[in-house]
């Protein structure tokens, strides 16, 4: 199956009839404006009491006033007619308003509690769930809900209220003609039904379809490079167009819908006015009903089956907002897989000072949840793992590729919880210290640098309350000044998305002015200089000598030469501690170390080349 399909069923929530629990949830969402729901209403039930007004005047003007030829009373009925048009225009304009400014005040808390939750959401909850599909929980998502207050639930009620107020006008006025009007009601009653159906359908295909462009579209968009490179430009159109097809598809699904619905309903509606012509036409002697009555009747008639025609596609709205109402309620009801509920404290560190850092015999599997399910062995990524980094010196990481080195990284800073043993910093287990003061008190330069769109100086900076002079002094440490002073505005330059307006090089060098400007008592460093050449290397080299003085260093490097002078090196070899020692000592040892050494020519006297690593 295709990732975008894949994208499409996952996004796919099917749920029949109305969720009680979505329900009082959205009504906790709207009970800060509760005073705007009942303002609304309130010019709802205005209009629709106006409305029956004009039908009144039209009998009262054609069967009294035009046969007593009373010029005067025709004159108040018109004057009367105006007023009630004026009345109607300002309860209109009055439930708009107030509506949509309802609507809008829901929707910017939503986004807010959205963005918030998504902020406190671990780690692997990204990794499961495509970027695209989390921006359409933000966007169409909770567009729908402002639908829902503006053309949903407000208005309808509105709708409803608007029918009970003419039904009981037209059974007053004349039973008979009332039943007349209503004996089609069933009739369109059953005809919205299969288009509530038919529509409700075609809504929860075209989410699926929009939440599937928007993950292909996304990911295709960051990874245009490989795109590009790779020449799969009409490959990538080619699947592209497929899912805009299909996305084509389900929405002609649901316009033909409507397209069939609306003159049914006007069909059925013009078929009943011709039964109320007849039924009225019908009367002899004392039955007869007057010229007046039948016009007041017509307009009620019209009046009364709008709403009724509005009502089936309002219900579709109320659908449609419900189910992207269990998807923002869904996403907003995720817990962290990390809990973040520790309550120890770490002593007041002094400026210049590193951490302790120990691995207890550390165990982690990725798929352990899903093993414990199935009743077998995780897929080790770490086994066993112990090391501890006094502070003040370096512990270098080396193995081959999946052998556990990030991995460790991403438990120390609580990206996961290992399944099995203990994470210390400064003798306090890490899963009871609250994540954001674990966090303060290191800074991470991973080998994949994320710039933010903005200037260089908030890139720096990072919401820190940095004067221009230190942001200029972290620039200077590790040699990135020359580069901002080479940008036009210099601090104030505006950096591209993710930085592309700069070199790798340069933006490694902003993220390691970033980690400096943090002044870390724990630095930890991800592959930081694999993608610099060898002088931008050297100068990120002097700087973080002098930038770990004092400081606990914790680095993964695939150069060997910017680990040489490691207190200690640990060889990863399928998720077990294969080999540990300083540099010299693990040349000496002539075992993994010393062929990694020796692939990148620095093996020392005696030690023999391998091609690879066993």
């Amino acid at each position: 199956m295709s990732a975008p399909h894949r994208f499409q069923q996952d996004d796919d929530i099917r749920r029949r009839g109305t969720d009680r629990r979505l329900v009082g949830q959205l009504l906790t969402a709207v009970r800060p404006y509760w005073r705007w729901v009942l303002a609304a209403l309130a010019a709802l039930a205005l209009d629709g009491a106006v409305q029956t007004v004009g039908p009144l005047l039209t009998r009262h003007v054609l069967d009294v006033a035009i046969p007593a030829r009373d010029a005067g009373m025709i004159a108040r009925a018109t004057l009367l007619f105006i007023a009630t048009l004026v009345l109607q225009f300002a309860a209109g304009w009055a439930e708009t308003m107030l509506t949509a400014q309802l609507g809008q005040r829901v929707m910017q808390d939503l986004r807010t509690r959205i963005f918030a939750q998504v902020q406190r959401l671990s780690i692997p909850f990204f990794d499961r769930n495509p970027v695209g599909r989390l921006v359409t929980r933000v966007t169409q998502d909770v567009e729908s809900l402002n639908e829902l207050f503006t053309a949903g639930v407000v208005a309808g009620l509105g709708d409803i209220f608007t029918l009970l107020a003419i039904g009981a006008l037209m059974l007053w006025v004349d039973w008979r003609l009332a039943l007349a009007a209503f004996a089609v009601v069933p009739v369109i009653a059953l005809v919205s039904h299969l288009f509530q159906r038919r529509v409700r359908r075609s809504y929860r295909d075209i989410r699926g379809r929009v939440a599937a462009l928007n993950a292909y579209l996304q990911e295709r968009v960051v990874g245009m490079r490989v795109v590009q490179v790779f020449g799969q430009e009409r490959a990538e159109r080619g699947r592209f167009a497929a899912l805009n097809a299909a996305h084509l598809d389900a929405q002609l699904r649901s316009i033909t819908a409507y397209a069939l619905y609306f003159p049914v309903i006007e069909l059925l509606t013009t078929v009943a006015l011709a039964m109320l012509i007849v039924a009225g036409l019908q009367g002899r002697g004392s039955e007869a009903v007057s010229v007046g009555t039948l016009a007041a009747f017509l307009q009620l008639a019209r009046r009364f089956y709008q709403p009724l025609q509005d009502l089936a596609d309002k219900f579709n709205t109320v659908q449609q907002a419900l189910a992207s109402a269990e998807r923002i309620f869904q996403l907003l009801a995720e817990e962290p897989t990390i809990p973040d509920d520790g309550q120890a404290t770490l002593p007041p560190r002094a400026r210049g000072t590193g951490a302790t850092v120990e691995f207890r015999g550390v165990w982690f599997a990725y798929d352990a949840a899903r093993a414990s399910v199935e009743g077998r062995e995780p897929a080790w990524t770490l086994r066993d793992v112990s090391f501890r980094v006094a502070p003040g010196e370096m512990l270098a990481l080396v193995g081959h590729t999946g052998a556990g080195k990030t991995t460790i990284v991403h438990l120390l800073l609580r990206f996961h919880d290992p399944q099995r043993g203990q994470i210390l910093l400064d003798g306090v287990d890490i899963r009871q210290l609250p994540i954001a003061l674990l966090r303060e008190r290191l800074a991470y330069v991973q080998q994949d640098i994320f710039l933010f769109a903005g200037d260089v100086a908030s890139n720096i900076r990072l919401g820190r309350p940095l004067s221009d002079a230190e942001v200029q002094r972290a620039l200077a440490e590790v040699g990135a000044h020359r580069v901002v002073d080479r940008l036009p505005g210099g601090l104030t330059y505006a950096l591209g998305e993710r930085g592309a307006s700069l070199s790798v090089g340069e933006r490694q060098l902003l993220a390691f002015a970033r980690a400096i400007a943090a002044d870390p008592e724990l630095l930890v460093l991800d592959e930081a200089t694999s993608a610099v050449d060898s002088e931008v290397e050297g100068a990120i080299q002097r700087a973080l000598d002098t930038l770990m003085a004092g400081r606990t260093t914790i680095a993964i490097a695939h150069r060997l030469s910017t680990i040489t002078h490691a207190n200690e090196i640990l060889v990863l070899h399928h998720g077990a501690v294969v080999e540990r020692g300083t540099h010299g000592d693990l040349l000496v040892a002539n075992g993994v170390y010393a062929r990694l050494a020796a692939l990148h020519g620095h093996g020392g006297p005696g030690v023999a080349p391998a091609p690879a690593l066993p």
